[in-house]
């Protein structure tokens, strides 16, 4: 069941009110989910139950996407104010430095949140800002085009779309590697939420210059890349890498670049993992960005298991 808290962030323009919807399942160390540009929280729901036997999870709706409400006019989607929105909704909730696992750009804002330390773990999915201009433009025309294509669709006939496979590969096949195991009330709803989303164009336009370029040392990272994305393409997790040499470079095989709904165990098992390191204090493993290039090229390992880099 969804709920709502207001707090306050600071932004450019002082102190501002956010309003935010989310989720609360489980007990444990908290557990922070973030979704990408124009999806929702249920995006995580493939995963929450798995997630919840383990942690306290608490999935959000960015401000602006989902049932949140926008940012205040005038204030600025930017990570340098988003991030911060992120730690101030934590305390709001009465939660200190949790684990945080992000999706694309709930990836980046993970990562930056790591940079600033308001958390213990990342795990950050197909992340956004490791990109050439070429790979970000290519991205970002291709996130236009579907946006365009859910302002379109008039509801029955997105939902007429959505009751067969192949409609529903239409729909949202640019993000999902297996878009016809979605259900096709999660395909409507997903579709709703992209046509609906207050604060896409304004992310647009504040991550048309962001690289993500800092290294995130002391704490558990684990940088995960599908192997069929077809819109954050996977070498930018080579990147990624070099970047944050610590962290653990995974693949997931036959995963998209939204991953949770085509693998949820191998998904979540990649989050626990990452964040049992930071509980139990040991370093994770990490693997050498090169050779998980070639690991790309060449070869598929056992089904259901993240490919590493050793």
């Amino acid at each position: 069941m969804t709920a709502t808290v207001s707090f306050t962030i600071d932004s450019p323009l002082g102190p501002r009110p956010a309003t935010v919807t989310y989720e609360r399942k489980g007990a444990g160390e908290p557990l922070l989910l973030l979704h990408g540009i124009g999806h929702h929280l249920q995006a995580w729901h493939p995963v929450i139950d798995i997630l919840a036997a383990e942690h306290e999870v608490i999935a959000v709706d960015l401000p602006g996407f989902g049932a949140s409400d926008p940012l205040p006019a005038g204030v600025p989607y930017d990570l340098a104010t988003v991030a911060p929105a992120l730690g101030s909704l934590c305390a709001a909730l009465g939660v200190e430095r949790p684990h945080v696992a992000g999706n694309s750009l709930g990836g980046l804002l993970a990562l930056e949140m790591a940079r600033t330390h308001l958390v213990r773990s990342v795990t950050a999915l197909s992340p956004a800002g490791f990109w050439s201009q070429a790979e970000r433009r290519y991205a970002f025309a291709a996130l236009r085009s579907m946006r365009v294509g859910a302002r379109a669709l008039p509801r029955p006939t997105l939902e007429r779309l959505s009751r067969t496979g192949a409609g529903r590969a239409a729909l949202t096949g640019t993000i999902y590697a297996r878009p016809a195991r979605r259900a096709p009330e999660a395909v409507v709803a997903e579709t709703l939420a992209l046509r609906d989303a207050t604060g896409f164009e304004k992310t647009l336009a504040a991550g048309g210059s962001v690289f993500f370029t800092d290294d995130v040392p002391g704490l558990p990272v684990t940088i995960a890349w599908g192997g069929n994305d077809r819109l954050l393409l996977r070498r930018q997790g080579v990147r990624a890498k070099r970047v944050i040499p610590g962290a653990r470079l995974v693949r997931l095989p036959g995963c998209g670049h939204v991953p949770m709904n085509d693998d949820p165990a191998l998904v979540s098992r990649v989050i626990l993992d990452t964040a049992r390191q930071a509980s139990s204090g040991t370093p994770g493993r990490t693997p050498d960005a090169a050779a998980w290039s070639g690991a790309q090229r060449g070869g598929a390992q056992r089904g259901g298991e993240p490919q590493q880099a050793v």
